[in-house]
């Protein structure tokens, strides 16, 4: 009898004398010695797996509230059943279909500049790293990411407002107009591309960054051998080889692409609705209908449509990469 016959049926032998729970371990692990050697991982994994059961999948129950004419006094199981009228209702009017294209818009030109930007700046960093002042350019970057929007907002009040405003100023000073900027929608795309720009590309570099430091030198060496420049190994050994975390991150990036970041949709613009052409989200309407409102039916039913789209999108764009490379996809 071979080796691995006896371990098999060895292994068979403990699972059938063991308790449930110990069983299941061992199913999971391939035996006892290995649930043994795991376990110390799986207790340090079990704090975040509880975490992601109470705050992910215990809240999904709640999305029944999306079907019901939810009132508090009959809670959620005792609210009556309207099926589709939220959605009916909130796909009525152009609401739905302003705050789905300003998120679509909006974050889609979040993710593109934020890659092109971080990788720039990734790229950069990556030919000073050894030099003792790229320390100081990490947290210069990095540090944007720590002020919380609502500082930032004041910062762009102060710089945008009609009366003192520091770009009102300039344009006096340069002889033009001055620009009413919190009641001119068509300026906020790019104002907000900017401020999403300035928090979060010193992150994503760094990301970046590490993917690049991990490539093996012995590939750069044999380029300058062969004489390439700079730009060329960049363009045939960098880019290449970082390529699958790009696409991960975009992936990613994609799957949280119906979920805009409240904090800048609402305290940047300041919750102006004159601005709400541009500036409105599926975030800030659901904010806007439980707390003016207080209809949270209707803020169910969008926040469900958010996740069922947002997951629809993920899947494709998996799909897509899956048929040109099947190595990059996450699934």
């Amino acid at each position: 009898m071979s080796e691995s016959t006896q371990t098999w049926r060895g292994t068979s032998h403990e699972v059938q004398h063991s308790g449930p729970l110990t069983r299941l371990g061992m199913r999971l692990f391939g035996g006892r010695r290995n649930l043994q050697t795991n376990m110390t991982l799986t207790l340090m994994a079990l704090p975040g797996i509880l975490m992601l059961l109470v705050f992910a999948y215990l809240p999904m129950v709640g999305l029944v509230i999306a079907f019901k004419d939810y009132r508090f006094a009959d809670g959620i199981w005792g609210s009556a059943w309207v099926g589709f009228e939220n959605f009916r209702f909130l796909f009525g009017t152009d609401t739905a279909w302003r705050i789905t294209r300003n998120t679509l818009l909006m974050n889609s030109l979040f993710i593109t500049t934020s890659t092109i930007a971080s990788l720039v700046i990734a790229l950069l960093m990556n030919e000073v790293y050894t030099s003792w002042l790229s320390k100081y350019y990490q947290t210069m970057l990095f540090f944007p990411y720590f002020i919380s929007w609502v500082i930032v907002s004041y910062f762009v009040f102060g710089f945008l407002n009609d009366g003192t405003g520091i770009a009102n100023q300039a344009l006096t000073a340069l002889g033009q107009e001055k620009v009413a900027w919190y009641r001119e929608p068509g300026y906020w795309p790019a104002i907000l591309t900017s401020a999403h720009l300035w928090n979060g590309m010193g992150f994503g570099s760094i990301v970046y960054l590490a993917g690049m430091l991990g490539i093996d030198t012995s590939y750069y060496e044999a380029a300058e051998i062969d004489g390439a420049n700079k730009f060329q190994q960049i363009r045939y050994i960098t880019l290449p080889l970082i390529l699958p975390l790009i696409i991960i991150l975009v992936l990613l990036a994609i799957g949280r692409i119906f979920n805009a970041d409240f904090g800048l949709f609402f305290f940047v613009p300041r919750d102006n609705p004159m601005l709400y052409s541009t500036t409105d989200v599926i975030d800030t309407f659901v904010y806007r209908s439980l707390v003016k409102l207080g209809d949270i039916s209707m803020a169910a039913a969008a926040g469900f449509y958010q996740s069922v789209v947002g997951f629809v999108l993920v899947v494709l764009a998996n799909w897509l990469v899956r048929r040109v490379n099947p190595d990059n996809s996450l699934f």
